[in-house]
């Protein structure tokens, strides 16, 4: 190639070095038409993402500004880029179209904010400045803004955006919340709020007890309530917040079951799910769990309490998956499980309030929680038609709605459902672990709730306010920020869940296709139910056996509950094993309750007894069995004893003696079995042995060989007349 090819190249490589050296000094300005810069008129050159600096915010004071005053923002900015960005300023902008006036509206920018986008002026004179950053530097800032100069149009909801702007205009990044606003004089009819407290965790105890001389002491898989009960534990620290607060309490009675256990005394298991009692180790947290039902009892004195169904089974899964088989079980358990409730905490709890996962209702959800007991169903309100109107999942009047057969569905706000369930970590939202996440969530709860309030400021109406059912701690602190400012200002007033229960519209179920695939991918399979269901019936034929049947069959009835538990939607294997923990124990009990294997025995003489070996390897006595032997020759050896009663105590042989009669001498095969002596049912495997017959008198061996040549003669006689009939 010519010389002027070889220049060419050599200019071109000189541009695109000037270029990236311009592009990486500090405060260098982009080139016109650069696809990496935002500028202030709000052109979208940029994705959101791209920003080379991040802006968190961690402090907003006050949450909810007033006419006057001032209102003082604090966060950091980071440089995630890999370049020095240069000196910028911090300023403040407030939506262009003013106070938000629906909640679809407020939907939508939340929209465009995580798009990234800027909205509305600059408020003058009020920014601060923020020196160049290395890469990967932070530095905070802090700003203070008289509340007349943010140019708010009277009560509602604002859209507020922090950004960092370089001098030529160049947004180097922002962040958007939301600033509620309550000027004095502002009236309206408050919204009245039920706020649902919820105390639910995974299943911690298994259906494997240990026997000592003076009690029984239950099996937990792991020692992790221990640390959740505790100083500084999500369990005790909810109970704490709760604590004087007016909220509706929501308590899964099998919590405070596993509680008064630990306090009581309990063991850990080694290896999860397995079946020896003794490979286990004093659990630690007997105290802990003391002292958070203390505080617990405290705390719900003369508040509104829940007791859900024992273990919170998960009521979509079993009405969609076929448990029908288990309703007598979980009924059965939600009945004791509110007693517990009531007992332990010195409480009348409601019984009768279902919680399907989601908040998803259709008739066979409805129907199975009317056949456990339940009649009241919280229910986001998607499927749900009253006054003659579909109710929409961003429906703002949360009432009650009467679906006849006596079953009243309490609609929830759907929209701050999605927000608190969003704000738990691992779910994919921005989680509510860390100050910025909590103030973003803090002032978009306030949003939503005051705009509900101005869609309609003159109705009177409510909202039920549901969060997740293992809620954090941090989503719980939120929550009850929103609601002590939000009451303050005056646009919410805390109420009882009888108020939000008060005269239900008349309504009905509509069936809808719509069912969310994340909550379908999550219900418990059938063949899982199934297995819980073939559980249960093994269940049933262990307690005819058992001496003291009455704490085996309810320690193994609460484990069952607890494998259908809501809690294991979204960990599969924990509910896979959890099941399977279940199911070897029963397989252990059962078999544990064998025939000791015999090879030959022999008989002398036409009478005798035969020993057979019962061995007994549960913790109880054994009761409820019979032995019974039966001959593959009859005409040599029979059994005089049809049926001999078996009864061992715990954890030892017994053995039984079967008189037999002998007629001929010679082997004979024996099927030794056990049956429940209750309905003869067999149990366990039959054991086969043989029997040498020795000795036998001759007299008897005459009497046997007579006995065979009649037993030929009448059958050949019968033989004879068969034919003749035939001709």
């Amino acid at each position: 190639m010519g010389r002027g090819g070889a220049c060419g190249r050599a200019s071109v490589a000189l541009v695109t070095v000037l270029v990236a050296v311009a592009l990486l000094l500090p405060g260098a300005p982009a080139a016109a038409g650069s696809a990496y810069v935002r500028r202030v008129d709000g052109s979208a050159r940029r994705p959101a993402s791209s920003y080379p600096l991040a802006v968190e915010l961690d402090s907003l004071n006050p949450s909810v500004v007033p006419q006057g005053g001032e209102l003082t923002i604090s966060g950091a900015v980071t440089n995630t880029s890999g370049r020095r960005v240069g000196g910028a300023r911090v300023g403040v902008r407030i939506g262009e179209a003013g106070a938000i006036g629906t909640r679809s509206g407020l939907a939508a920018v939340a929209g465009r904010a995580e798009l990234g986008r800027t909205d509305g002026p600059r408020v003058p004179g009020h920014t601060a400045g923020l020196a160049s950053l290395p890469v990967g530097a932070e530095r905070r800032f802090r700003l203070t803004v008289p509340v007349p100069d943010l140019g708010l149009d009277g009560a509602g909801a604002f859209a507020l955006t922090v950004d960092v702007v370089r001098a030529d205009g160049t947004v180097l990044g922002l962040t958007r919340t939301f600033l509620p606003a309550y000027p004095d004089g502002t009236d309206p009819e408050p919204l009245h709020t039920t706020v649902l407290w919820p105390l639910t965790d995974a299943p911690h105890m298994e259906a494997l007890t240990q026997r000592t001389r003076d009690r029984v002491l239950p099996v937990f898989r792991d020692d992790a309530l221990t640390a959740a009960f505790g100083p500084g534990g999500r369990l005790r620290r909810l109970v704490e917040l709760g604590d004087d607060q007016p909220v509706t309490w929501v308590v899964d009675p099998d919590l405070i079951v596993q509680a008064q256990a630990m306090a009581d005394g309990y063991r850990v298991a080694r290896t999860p799910g397995g079946t020896d009692p003794q490979d286990a180790a004093d659990g630690k947290g007997g105290d802990a769990a003391a002292d958070w039902l203390a505080a617990l009892r405290k705390a719900v004195r003369g508040r509104d309490v829940i007791a859900l169904p024992y273990a919170d089974p998960d009521l979509a899964s079993l009405a969609r998956g076929g448990g029908a088989s288990l309703a007598g079980l979980l009924h059965r358990a939600s009945r004791t499980g509110r007693a517990v409730v009531d007992r332990a905490l010195g409480t009348h709890a409601r019984g009768d309030v279902a919680w399907p996962a989601g908040g998803m209702l259709d008739g066979g959800i409805a129907g199975y929680a009317k056949g456990l007991g339940l009649g009241t169903v919280l229910a986001s309100g998607e499927g749900i038609s009253s006054s003659g109107a579909l109710v929409t999942s961003r429906a703002t009047d949360d009432a009650a709605v009467s679906l006849g057969g006596g079953t009243t569905a309490l609609r929830y706000d759907a929209t701050i459902a999605s927000l608190l369930f969003a704000s738990r970590p691992g779910v994919g939202g921005p989680g509510a672990a860390g100050a910025s996440a909590r103030l973003r969530l803090r002032q978009r709860l306030l949003a939503e709730t005051l705009t509900a309030v101005r869609e309609l400021p003159y109705a009177r109406r409510d909202l039920v306010v549901v969060p997740p059912r293992r809620m954090p701690v941090g989503t719980g602190r939120v929550l009850l920020s929103v609601l002590a400012a939000s009451q303050k200002a005056g646009w919410l007033a805390p109420a009882r869940f009888q108020v939000a229960l008060r005269e239900p519209e008349a309504g009905r179920l509509r069936g809808f296709d719509g069912y969310p695939v994340a909550l379908r991918a999550a219900e418990l399979p059938p063949a899982r139910l199934a297995a819980v269901a073939r559980d249960r019936r093994r269940l049933r034929a262990l307690s005819k056996v058992l001496s003291d049947a009455r704490a085996t069959a309810a320690s193994v009835r609460a484990a069952l509950a607890r494998s259908v538990s809501t809690a294991w939607r979204g960990d599969a294997a924990g509910a896979a094993a959890y099941q399977r923990g279940v199911a070897r124990y029963l397989t252990a009990s059962i078999t544990s309750v064998r025939l000791v294997p015999k090879s030959t025995v022999v008989v002398a003489g036409g009478s005798a007894t035969i020993p057979v070996t019962v061995d007994n390897g549960l913790q109880q006595g054994l009761t409820g069995v019979e032995l019974r032997v039966l001959s593959s020759r009859p005409e040599r050896l029979t059994a005089v004893d049809r049926a001999v009663t078996v009864r061992a105590s715990r954890a030892v042989s017994r053995t039984v003696r079967i008189r037999v009669s002998a007629h001929a001498n010679g082997p004979v095969r024996l099927t030794a079995r056990l049956y429940t002596s209750s309905d003869g049912r067999p149990w366990g495997t039959p054991m086969t042995f043989t029997a040498d017959v020795r000795s036998v008198p001759s007299g008897a061996v005459a009497f046997v060989v007579g006995g065979v040549a009649l037993i030929v003669l009448a059958g050949s006689l019968r033989l004879r007349r068969a034919r003749a009939g035939g001709a």
